[in-house]
């Protein structure tokens, strides 16, 4: 693999590199927002002075219309916003300190996946990087795994950078480990905020490491991945290693006569079997939300609690932002574990919109290419990883550190309407 020769390349690669020396100083979630707007600040640059520009910075060529849907989509998401904050009277200076959020959080949605079409990028240099991010990651871990062993604290300190804002104060905190309440054992969040959303990125590792071709990297970054998936102890995490990496790969199944025939005789044997094995399953997923009984009791009353209010108090635009809860989801905001309940909470049915309707299509474009070859297996993997999260995860805050991946979802954008493109001048 070369070395990345053009401007973008250089910044993404060592924005990607130097992740852990960012988390040292509790500087990743000002890196994110600042590399997205810096990127874009490339990206209408090359658009606008096309040719004239120098030839490292020059456009691949035109937005793709699933980017343009994506910055669509996040503009629907802002209009949303300050629709909801005119309907509850929540007042100009909470307005500009939400649109602030918003282009810290969802603007990112947009910015890197159009990156990632227009600017030179090579997938190449993403995956090269995220390789070197494991090893990186596989020289911390002895001490961070015996720090809770030695007497080590949980937390090493907090950046005072968490005076430009956020989410919270563990956005900018620096961690060797954090304790699980629920059973006092110790769990590792690595370089991410909590346990789960280090679990995702884990799985994001093994994706991106897949696809080196050198055998020693790619060694690297897959035990790195699963390293973080084990360590942080998370449910979702290892059901994003199975399902996320041998899902892709076994779409191309789909376009051979043998696999539908063999999918028919397992519907058919279905009338016999399927009884008792749809109890297992159901046992399974009692024994599955038994693991961490409090986490899935508090999410579940989030959600009910988020589904009700929308419907009954804000259908179109949402509530604006989250609300403190009750005493019975110990005091969680409503609109936050959960992308899908938080969005109706907060942006109602348009910002819902505004998500799913890009989103299922990138994936269908990303589950068509892989059943076509090994180039869609990457983005689609990706976006299984994303569709997860939102499941468990309000995706806009982790925006920040899942960059790499929308980026990688820009590129496949720009192959595929390269080829489209291309077919169509075809006589």
């Amino acid at each position: 693999m070369t070395r990345p020769e053009t401007l973008p390349e250089r910044l993404v690669r060592r924005a990607i590199t130097w992740t852990w020396p960012f988390y040292a100083l509790g500087a990743l979630y000002v890196v994110g927002p600042v590399l997205a707007w810096w990127l874009a600040g490339l990206v209408a640059l090359a658009l606008y002075l096309g040719p004239a520009i120098r030839p490292d910075l020059r456009a691949t060529g035109p937005v793709p219309p699933l980017v343009l849907c994506w910055c669509l989509g996040m503009i629907v998401m802002l209009v949303a916003l300050w629709a909801g904050h005119l309907n509850w009277d929540l007042g100009l200076k909470q307005s500009i300190k939400s649109s602030i959020g918003w282009a810290k959080g969802w603007a990112l949605m947009a910015l890197f996946p159009l990156a990632g079409a227009v600017l030179p990028i090579r997938r190449e240099t993403l995956v090269r990087a995220q390789c070197r991010l494991g090893l990186w990651t596989l020289c911390i871990a002895p001490v961070l795994l015996v720090a809770p062993y030695i007497g080590l604290p949980e937390r090493i300190w907090t950046s005072p950078l968490k005076a430009v804002g956020g989410p919270g104060p563990e956005y900018f905190s620096v961690y060797f480990f954090t304790f699980d309440p629920a059973s006092w054992t110790p769990r590792w969040q690595f370089y991410a905020p909590w346990s789960p959303f280090a679990a995702l990125l884990g799985v994001t590792m093994v994706l991106f490491a897949q696809e080196d071709r050198d055998r020693r990297w790619m060694a690297a970054g897959v035990a790195a991945g699963v390293l973080m998936i084990l360590a942080s102890k998370s449910r979702m995490g290892l059901v994003g290693l199975v399902a996320c990496t041998v899902g892709p790969r076994l779409m191309p199944l789909i376009l051979r006569g043998w696999a539908w025939s063999a999918l028919a005789a397992l519907a058919a044997s279905m009338a016999v079997i399927g009884e008792a094995l749809g109890r297992n399953i159901l046992a399974g997923v009692d024994a599955f939300k038994s693991a961490r009984a409090d986490s899935t009791r508090v999410r579940a009353t989030l959600q009910r609690i988020a589904s009700d209010r929308w419907q009954s108090e804000a259908y179109w635009f949402g509530h604006g932002r989250v609300e403190p809860g009750p005493h019975i989801v110990e005091y969680m905001p409503i609109g936050s574990h959960h992308t899908w309940y938080g969005l109706l909470f907060v942006k109602g049915v348009v910002g819902f919109a505004a998500l799913l309707v890009p989103l299922v299509w990138q994936t269908a474009v990303a589950m068509v290419d892989a059943a076509r070859g090994p180039r869609g297996r990457l983005p689609l993997g990706l976006c299984m990883v994303i569709v997860l999260l939102t499941f468990g995860e309000n995706v806009e805050i982790e925006a920040y550190l899942l960059w790499p991946a929308l980026v990688m979802l820009g590129i496949h954008c720009r192959e595929t309407a390269a080829e489209s493109s291309s077919a169509d001048r075809v006589p």
